[in-house]
């Protein structure tokens, strides 16, 4: 078993907040009392815990609507029944009641990527008689999503939503959630608007004149240098709130690689199996054995909860001050307070997997390494995921069970085509806005609103990951840690025994090459 990784970050900075007096005013919280919010995303990840926060944090608000597209048979509202049965609400359920809540948050029924966003007529005058604030999150976060849904979803939705924010009466604040990983093509991102890659109006046109199939046949010639739709979409979509800023109070905000909640409601919780944490998966199942990547590159993440406690302090700060007195971009990055190399990732993910949460199942004892050279790699690949995967696949379909292994190397194999771009470049993110915004906070306000350094224990951090991945994500019960703590100690033992066998298998190889007569 590996020895316990030692990480280290200086302290100098990090989060201390003073006494905090009980009659210090939430000013945030105020900013948003008696209000009525729209919200698009609200069933996404990042949605979510935006929503629970709101609810947690800024009871005082009047009315959250969400548009919410009927799905599997289910209506709009029932699907935010749906939605708070998840473990994130269970917190503010017990604090507010859950019919309160249901009383409080209403379905919009509508789509972004229909015409008028699909509202109803009725609908809309709600909206336009009674919304004040906006917050636009709903995207395609597919990397690999086809350029034209990607268009239709990512761009030609943002101007959709800027169209209806034209039309509300009582408009305070309207917030599109972009990216901080949208402008590739610059290493150094200020907090101010780029110019798109192309015309954003002409790029919808095109692709509402031309079929799925036209587009994939041009898509690599329109993205050029940008590694995929999502960045290409998401800069257009921001062209489009910046043409804005003169009519509405629109403010762009870039939060970077969003992972798992740090501290509330639930430490570790997260929805799907993007970024660290499905790498973790992936490793920690033993199927993932090699990684082009610089390893000591690092990426900015940020977890769930601290972005979204960043875009409620900037909300607060525009509708008080007004957008004319404030910056209209602001940026949620960690970089420029802590840095984790993705090598740290890996060793770090790696030990928490075999001596403190292992998952159940793991098809070969987590190994490998970080490779610098594509074709070491891809050797690596075809010997150590792929060999394995076929030949495990042939005993299922000998044993008459479905194969498995080839279809999970399969999407890991287009997953990495993704990451490895990322993984391979670093970025550096300015986050001026942040650091004004945290002088600006009451003691109380700092307390329920972290965005500053926070002293991260990363061991303690990615043990709530796993955990909240096995329990929400792989279906697997805290009581089978044993288990596989007994599962994960054999492999090791198959693990060693095999590289001996092959170690042995060469040596004596070359004894009969080299010295048998």
């Amino acid at each position: 078993m590996s020895t316990k990784p030692k990480f280290t970050f200086e302290k100098e900075g990090t989060l201390t907040i003073g006494h905090v007096d009980e009659n210090e005013i939430d000013r945030v919280a105020e900013s948003f009392k008696g209000r009525s919010l729209f919200i698009t995303g609200g069933t996404g990840f990042l949605g979510k815990v935006l929503v629970e926060k709101l609810l947690r944090s800024c009871g005082g608000l009047k009315r959250i609507y969400l548009l919410i597209r009927p799905k599997k048979g289910k209506d709009s509202q029932e699907r935010i029944k749906d939605i708070f049965q998840n473990v994130l609400f269970d917190q503010v359920k017990q604090m507010r009641g859950e019919q309160h809540i249901l009383n409080q948050v209403v379905a919009i029924a509508g789509d972004v990527m229909l015409p008028g966003l699909g509202i109803s007529e009725k609908d809309l005058e709600t909206l336009r008689n009674e919304v004040s604030i906006v917050y636009h999150c709903a995207a395609t976060v597919r990397f690999d999503e086809p350029l034209r849904n990607a268009v239709f979803m990512n761009t030609r939705g943002t101007k959709y939503m800027l169209e209806l924010a034209g039309t509300l009466k009582h408009l305070d604040f309207f917030a599109y959630c972009s990216t901080a990983y949208c402008h590739l093509h610059v290493k150094t991102l200020y907090e101010k608007p780029y110019d798109p890659p192309a015309n954003p109006h002409q790029v919808i046109q095109a692709c509402e004149w031309l079929t799925d199939e036209e587009v994939s046949l041009i898509e690599r010639k329109i993205l050029g240098d940008i590694p995929n739709t999502y960045a290409y979409t998401k800069s257009l979509a921001e062209a489009l709130v910046v043409e804005k800023f003169s009519e509405l109070p629109a403010v762009i905000l870039r939060p970077s690689i969003v992972i798992p909640i740090w501290k509330e409601p639930i430490p570790g919780w997260t929805d799907n199996i993007n970024g660290p944490t499905g790498l973790l998966i992936g490793a920690g199942k033993g199927v993932i054995r090699t990684m082009y990547c610089n390893s000591s590159g690092y990426g900015d993440f940020l977890p769930v909860d601290v972005a979204v406690n960043g875009i409620l302090v900037a909300s607060w700060r525009n509708i008080t001050a007004g957008t004319d007195h404030t910056n209209r971009v602001a940026h949620m990055t960690s970089s420029n307070d802590i840095k984790v190399s993705w090598a740290e990732i890996i060793e770090l993910g790696r030990w928490v997997i075999e001596n403190k949460v292992p998952l159940n199942g793991v098809a070969w004892y987590p190994g490998g390494s970080m490779k610098s050279n594509y074709y070491i790699h891809y050797i690596c690949m075809v010997l150590f995921q792929w060999l394995p995967a076929l030949f495990v696949d042939a005993l299922l379909l000998l044993f008459r069970y479905p194969p498995v292994l080839c279809r999970v190397q399969n999407r890991i194999t287009k997953g990495f085509e993704v990451f490895e771009y990322y993984a391979n470049n670093v970025w550096s993110f300015d986050n001026s806005e942040a650091v004004k915004l945290r002088k600006l906070m009451n003691n109380k306000e700092r307390k329920t609103y972290v965005i500053e350094k926070i002293d991260l224990d990363l061991i303690d951090y990615f043990t709530n990951c796993v955990l909240c991945a096995r329990r929400l994500i792989l279906k697997e019960s805290d009581e089978s840690i044993p288990a596989a703590k007994r599962h994960m100690k054999i492999m090791w033992f198959v693990d060693k025994l095999f590289k001996c066998m092959w170690l042995f298998g060469i040596l004596y190889m070359l004894y009969r090459c080299f010295f048998a007569s």
